[in-house]
């Protein structure tokens, strides 16, 4: 039975994690935790693989007598459930074994190690739970073991920050959950997800659950002006558990958003849609925006997984809308270019952050700045990279092409949408994606010629060396599935497939007349995109260009200065920076969004000190909304602490105030 396997395997992980406790207590075993961790995590992977590829007809589900005396554990493993097993498993896997080189270079392993299964668990077990509870319990547990990886290095001031701000973000999260379970099961008090479906919601309870669900879960996705937590945890974790936390945890936020506007509200409302896809491409236009002014690798990385999860969520607005005007092939559509950018971006990102280990872990930074030419010393993180870069910027015939180019027709088929609000806001939206699109490549250019192309600025990276095969092997893995599902999409569908029917039982079957040469997603008489096609006319034309270059060209040897920018001086300090590179797209963009502002310090002639650049940056997430409610809050606390010093006389009038104040708010409501 695949949920017995499933759960068998968590408690595999569970055990790990207190395995790793004990022992580290007397010393680390960093390469029997993880090593465990990946058996277990392919294992499972391959539980839920198997179950997608058997149609995934029967749904297991199991009650297990833990939790509230009145209200036992129930797991349930549907087709969505296994969709998303997979995804958390199989970068799961990919961690581990990336872990088990990259751990030998921590500081303090016993930090690291107890909590990294353990994490594995709250991701598994969330997506596997039938009752609200359980969901909690589980969601609680991914986040404080996801809490205490970023404390992995408390000693560090950013850390402590980073992981304050993703503790008050997560207690968030699960308090706009809880709240909306309790709508969700109503008065009869049901927390069991089949009593959530039975239970009819009215107009505006439902709208309270939805916003709620985004709040909760768009919290932990990262969804703007939620995102504030993202850039400050990700790049203090270790890059492994970085690549967890980008790669597969915000997917498992994912997953909670699909679970409850498409299984346990019932029939959505166009205006769902419309909220929720106006949200997802204002999420993917300011995060990839964020991306563009940072310097820090690992930052800007997070950054990116905003991006990408905006990019999602209008694959589900546009399912949501779709479906509520009973346009079913094309929320099918929709949902199936959610689902495949799911898995594309747990893959690209997985791989860019490891590779981002690898160059941290061989320079012993994270800044940009003093990076470059490291091509010549870290080959094939450079080509493994150059791969993930290449998907995430969306091009062919990469897996980031496919999804995003998925999620494209959907928006075009928009039209269809017989409310004028839904007809303005998806153009604007597909407008959006397209910027969003056309900045990530501006991004990826930016950071695979600063970092991996001209000369290094650092004698750090001018020495570094390319890291053990270990670390290399889960990227290379990685790449060649990138690769892989970019050029053969089809069999990404055959996944997707029961997941669709499962999600949306009236839909038809998604993109019915694809095949494993031609993907099409409405009809024959539409557009198509075959990955065998594109790469063979890539090499074709590369081929041509080759022998044109070495046949036809002048054999003539020609010698001549190369281009310098006007600067003749050879050394790094003269090559374009991270910063120079971003400037005019922060002066287009950053002046009015985040209020950049670029000082010089020029020394005067004859002054010898050194000439500085300046640039200051602000969220405005930050600026005009959580600063105006910390303060709020630190005023509201100040006044509170002086009820602790009043009189018997004044507690006694505000109790009485207190008492009318209840009496009134029941005769009104009744």
């Amino acid at each position: 039975m695949p949920i017995i396997l499933a759960l068998s395997g968590i408690a595999g992980l569970l055990g790990t994690g207190l395995l790793a406790i004990f022992i580290s207590r007397f010393r680390p075993a960093t390469s029997l935790v993880y090593g465990l961790s990946l058996v277990v995590s392919l294992l499972c992977a391959g539980t839920a693989l198997a179950h997608l590829l058997n149609g995934a007809g029967p749904t297991p589900q199991i009650v297990l007598p833990v939790g509230l005396p009145w209200l036992h554990a129930h797991f349930r493993m549907d087709a969505l459930s296994s969709f998303f097993l997979l995804v958390i498993d199989t970068l799961g896997a990919a961690s581990s074994l990336y872990g088990i080189s990259y751990g030998r270079h921590e500081k303090e392993p016993a930090r690291v190690l107890p909590f990294f299964p353990l994490f594995l668990v709250g991701m598994n077990l969330v997506v596997l739970a039938n009752d609200a509870f359980s969901f909690l319990v589980a969601w609680e547990f991914m986040s404080v073991s996801s809490w205490l990886l970023v404390l992995a290095t408390h000693r560090e001031r950013e850390t402590q920050h980073a992981a304050y701000v993703y503790l008050v973000m997560a207690t968030i999260s699960t308090l706009a959950l809880f709240l909306m379970f309790g709508l969700l099961a109503g008065a009869a008090g049901d927390y069991s997800f089949a009593a959530m479906r039975a239970h009819h919601l009215t107009p505006v309870v439902a709208g309270g659950v939805l916003l709620l669900a985004l709040l909760g879960a768009g919290t932990k996705a990262g969804l703007v002006p939620l995102h504030v937590w993202l850039p400050e945890a990700h790049p203090a974790a270790p890059s492994h558990v970085s690549a967890l936390m980008s790669g597969v945890m915000t997917k498992v936020a994912i997953y909670a958003l699909i679970r409850i506007l498409f299984d346990l509200i019932g029939t959505p409302q166009w205006w769902w849609g419309g909220v929720v896809l106006a949200l997802g491409g204002i999420t993917a236009v300011m995060g990839v925006l964020y991306a563009l002014m940072q310097h820090d690798l690992k930052r800007l990385l997070a950054y990116h997984t905003v991006e990408n999860i905006g990019i999602i969520v209008i694959g589900l607005g546009l399912a949501l809308a779709f479906r509520a005007t009973s346009l079913p092939l094309l929320a099918g559509l929709a949902l199936t270019a959610a689902l495949f950018h799911v898995l594309n971006h747990a893959l690209f990102k997985s791989l860019l952050f490891f590779g981002a280990g690898n160059i941290q872990t061989a320079t012993g930074t994270r800044d940009m700045e003093r990076m470059g030419g490291l091509i010549h010393c870290m080959p094939a993180t450079a080509f493994t990279f150059l791969v993930g870069a290449a998907a995430i910027s969306a091009l062919p015939p990469f897996n980031g092409f496919v999804s995003e180019w998925l999620t494209f027709q959907a928006l075009l088929a928009g039209a269809a949408l017989p409310q004028w609000l839904l007809k303005f806001t998806v153009p604007v939206v597909g407008a959006m994606l397209a910027l969003a699109a056309a900045l990530a490549a501006v991004c990826f250019i930016k950071v695979f010629g600063i970092v991996f192309l001209g000369r290094p600025r650092s004698e750090a990276v001018a020495t570094s060396r390319e890291t053990s095969g270990v670390m290399l092997a889960p990227m290379i893995v990685l790449a060649l599935l990138c690769t892989l599902i970019g050029i053969l999409p089809f069999a990404v569908l055959v996944i997707l497939r029961p997941v669709v029917a499962a999600v949306m039982p009236e839909a038809p079957m998604p993109l019915a007349h694809a095949g494993w040469l031609m993907l099409i997603p409405l009809g024959v008489d539409g557009s198509s995109y075959s990955g065998l096609i594109v790469l063979a006319s890539i090499a074709i034309l590369a081929s041509i260009l080759v022998f044109g270059i070495h046949r036809l060209a002048s054999d003539k040897i020609r010698r001549g200065a190369a281009w310098d920018c006007g600067f003749p001086d050879p050394r790094p300090e003269t090559q374009y920076t991270s910063s120079s590179f971003a400037q005019p797209i922060r002066h287009i963009f950053g002046i009015g969004l985040f209020q950049a502002r670029e000082k010089v310090d020029m020394p005067s002639p004859g002054d010898t000190r050194p000439a500085r650049f300046r640039v200051s940056l602000h969220d405005p997430a930050w600026k005009g909304i959580y600063t105006p409610v910390t303060k709020a809050v630190a005023a509201l606390a100040q006044w509170c602490n002086r009820m602790q010093f009043l009189s018997i006389r004044r507690y006694l009038s505000l109790m009485f105030a207190a008492l009318v104040l209840l009496l009134i708010i029941v005769a009104v409501l009744q």
